[in-house]
């Protein structure tokens, strides 16, 4: 896999819970980057963490340092924030944005103090609102500090539409923009399996696709993760797996193209509000944003997913 030449390939989590833990087992098997460092201010947890996952190095490419030290993450390639607070019962997702972006503010300039010139990527939630925090309180250029947004979202459509059709993940090509969270949506006027537009793909020689389809694999996609929530109690293998292949993008020179939140300005008229839209990145960060083609009423929609994240910014300041 080919590293980066900007700086030393070193993967930083900040956060040994679920998330961060599982976005650590994925990157050392993957061989994601060269070091892999995990920062927590829980000792024994983030300890713990480390040997065990230091104990099946001798099987692995890639090494694995880490503790309470905010040290452990100096000189960073890319630096993936996973800590936060939970979500919890009855409380709503606006006092949780209020409370992970205060941890934010704390911890934003302490990790810049050790890695300045890394790519940080958001994945604590809800994270198109705390993207737009970080970046503030970092004062980084856009390109580089973004978040997962959407493409854990877009993997479990692709999931679904590949179970329904009997054809491989890599052959569909479906993208869900917006919002990471309840206002997002599948760009459907420009998805297609193997080039063949989705609403076209027949079986038997009948519409596979009808609106009715559309919306229930939309709706099951957004919800998806309440159903394993609720199962297991958090979401954690499959954005760890997410998670590993763009810090694999983000320490290759070559652009790859990925659905990813980053502070918008222009595009689609929509300022100053992060969500996802395809996006190339590579070593450099965030290169371009993509403006693909969309429908009306698609246009409509991201616009409308934009004024609810914009709404939850000014009530916490931003």
């Amino acid at each position: 896999m080919p590293k980066s030449s900007r700086h030393p390939s070193k993967l930083s989590i900040v956060g040994a819970g679920a998330v961060g833990t599982s976005l650590a087992y994925a990157s050392l098997i993957r061989a994601s980057a060269d070091v892999v460092a995990l920062y927590d201010i829980a000792s024994k947890k983030v300890d713990a963490e480390v040997k065990d996952l230091a104990h099946g190095t001798q099987f692995t490419s890639s090494t694995i340092i880490g503790g309470d030290d905010i040290g452990v993450v100096k000189d960073s390639s890319v630096v993936v924030i996973t800590a936060g607070a939970k979500q919890k019962p009855g409380q709503t997702r606006l006092e949780l944005a209020a409370t992970n972006a205060k941890i934010l503010e704390q911890m934003m300039p302490q990790l810049l103090k050790q890695a300045p010139q890394a790519l940080y990527v958001l994945v604590t939630n809800p994270c198109d609102v705390l993207t737009v925090v970080a970046q503030k309180i970092s004062g980084l250029p856009t390109a580089q500090v973004f978040s997962t947004g959407t493409m854990l979202d877009t993997s479990r459509l692709r999931y679904l539409i590949a179970q329904k059709t009997k054809v491989a993940q890599r052959n569909v090509h479906a993208t869900i923009v917006g919002e990471h969270g309840d206002s997002e949506f599948p760009v459907w006027s420009s998805a297609n399996i193997s080039g063949v537009p989705i609403r076209d793909w027949k079986h038997a020689g009948k519409r596979v696709f009808n609106d009715e389809v559309l919306a229930d694999l939309a709706h099951e996609a957004a919800h998806a993760a309440y159903e394993v929530i609720e199962g297991k109690g958090a979401t954690n293998y499959a954005i760890g797996l997410a998670g590993a292949r763009l810090v694999e993008a983000l320490l290759s020179p070559v652009r790859t193209a990925l659905p990813l939140s980053s502070v918008l300005q222009g595009f689609y008229g929509i300022n100053d509000v992060a969500l996802s839209l395809p996006t190339l990145v590579s070593s450099s960060g965030i290169e371009r944003v993509l403006e693909i083609p969309m429908d009306p009423a698609e246009v409509s929609s991201l616009h409308s997913s934009a004024e609810q994240l914009r709404t939850s910014l000014a009530t916490l300041g931003y």
